[in-house]
C-alpha cells in the first residue's frame, strides 16, 4: 500500500514538472508580410530658385486635347540597298571582308563571260560570213549562233550573281541612298498601312525631325526564331545623315487617328528602364516628375493614354536639365 501510494505521487509530480515545463505552440508565420512605402511622386519634388529657373531656360505648357495619326512606334537597322530590284541588302552584321572576296570574284566571272560573249559573237560574224560566200557549212554557222547564246547566258548569269553581292564594299561607307530595315512581329504586320511611307528619326532623340521613308519591295525576310518579319524602307542620305548599321526610330502607319490629351514631345523624358516621364509645376517654381504613358506621337506633339490631366502644367523647354538636376548631373 505504501509502495503504492509512492508510485502514485512519483507520477503526479512528474506529470505536474512536465505540464509547468512545455512551451506553448508557435504561431504559424504568416506567408508575406506588407510594409508602407512612399509614393514616389513624394520623392520627386523639386523647389528652384528664380535664377535657377532662368538659368535653366525652364518654359511651361498647358496639356490640352489633342490628334495624332495612328502609329506603331517599334526600332530598325540602316542598311545598304541592292543592286537590282532582285539583291539582298547588306546589314550591319555581314561578313565584309567574305562579301569583298565574293565581289572580286564575281567581278571576274562577269569580264570572263563578256569576253567569252565577244569572242561567239566574232565567231558567228564569220560562220555567216563564209555562209553567204557559200564557203562555209551552214552547219558550222549554226554551232556558232548556240556558242553565242551559252555566252550571252552565262553572261547574264554572272551579272545576276554580282547584283546579288550589293554595291562594292568601298562604296558602302557613304550611300546616297539607304534603306531601313524594320522587324515587325507576325501577328502585327496586318495592322499596318504597306503602302504608306514610315518616319525615321535617330533613336533617343524626339526632338529630332522625322525623315519620311517610303516603302519598298525586298526579297523575303524573316526570324524564325524572333517570330519577326522585316519590312523595308528607302530613306534619302545624300546629306550623309545615315550610317550603315545605325539604329534608327521608326513609325509605322496604322491608319486612323488617335484623340485625346496632348502635350509637346520635348516634354517627355525617359529613364534607364523605359518609363515616361513630364515634370509637372505644381506651385510656382515647384517640379515635380510624373509618370506617363504615350499613346503616339506625330509631328512633335504626343497624344497620352494616361497620367495627366486637362490644364495640367508641364515644362517643355528644361525637362532634361531637370532630369539632370534630380539626379544630380550638373548642368
Amino acid at each position: 500500500m505504501i509502495r503504492s501510494s509512492l508510485l502514485a505521487t512519483l507520477l503526479f509530480s512528474a506529470l505536474l514538472l512536465q505540464g509547468c515545463g512545455t512551451d506553448p505552440a508557435p504561431s504559424p508565420k504568416p506567408p508575406a508580410k506588407a510594409e508602407a512605402v512612399a509614393h514616389e511622386a513624394d520623392l520627386l519634388r523639386l523647389t528652384l530658385t528664380p535664377e535657377a529657373v532662368q538659368r535653366l531656360g525652364i518654359r511651361v505648357a498647358a496639356v490640352g486635347d489633342g490628334t495624332t495619326a495612328q502609329v506603331r512606334a517599334t526600332s530598325g537597322e540602316i542598311v545598304v540597298p541592292p543592286i537590282g530590284a532582285a539583291g539582298v541588302p547588306t546589314g550591319s552584321t555581314s561578313n565584309l571582308a567574305q562579301i569583298g572576296t565574293a565581289q572580286a570574284a564575281a567581278d571576274g566571272e562577269v569580264a570572263r563571260t563578256r569576253a567569252l560573249v565577244r569572242l561567239a559573237t566574232i565567231a558567228l560574224n564569220r560562220a555567216s560570213a563564209l555562209v553567204r560566200e557559200e564557203a562555209g557549212s551552214v552547219r558550222a554557222r549554226d554551232e556558232a549562233a548556240a556558242a553565242l547564246a551559252t555566252a550571252r547566258a552565262a553572261a547574264d548569269a554572272a551579272v545576276a550573281g554580282r547584283r546579288l553581292l550589293g554595291p562594292p564594299v568601298a562604296a558602302m561607307a557613304t550611300p546616297a541612298s539607304v534603306w531601313v530595315r524594320v522587324p515587325v512581329f507576325g501577328s502585327d504586320v496586318g495592322d499596318i498601312t504597306r503602302g504608306a511611307s514610315a518616319t525615321v528619326r535617330p533613336l533617343g532623340d524626339d526632338t529630332a525631325a522625322p525623315r519620311s521613308a517610303r516603302p519598298v519591295q525586298a526579297p523575303p525576310s524573316a526570324n524564325a526564331v524572333a517570330g519577326t518579319v522585316d519590312l523595308f524602307f528607302t530613306l534619302d542620305n545624300r546629306e550623309r545623315t545615315w550610317r550603315v548599321g545605325q539604329r534608327v526610330a521608326v513609325s509605322l502607319p496604322l491608319g486612323g487617328t488617335a484623340e485625346g490629351l496632348a502635350i509637346p514631345a520635348a516634354a517627355i523624358v525617359r529613364d534607364i528602364h523605359g518609363g515616361e516621364w513630364v515634370y509637372r509645376r505644381t506651385a510656382p517654381d515647384t517640379y515635380v516628375r510624373q509618370r506617363i504613358e504615350v499613346a503616339s506621337i506625330d509631328n512633335g506633339r504626343a497624344v497620352l493614354s494616361r497620367g495627366l490631366e486637362r490644364g495640367a502644367d508641364v515644362v517643355t523647354d528644361g525637362a532634361a536639365e531637370l532630369f539632370g538636376t534630380e539626379f544630380g548631373t550638373p548642368h
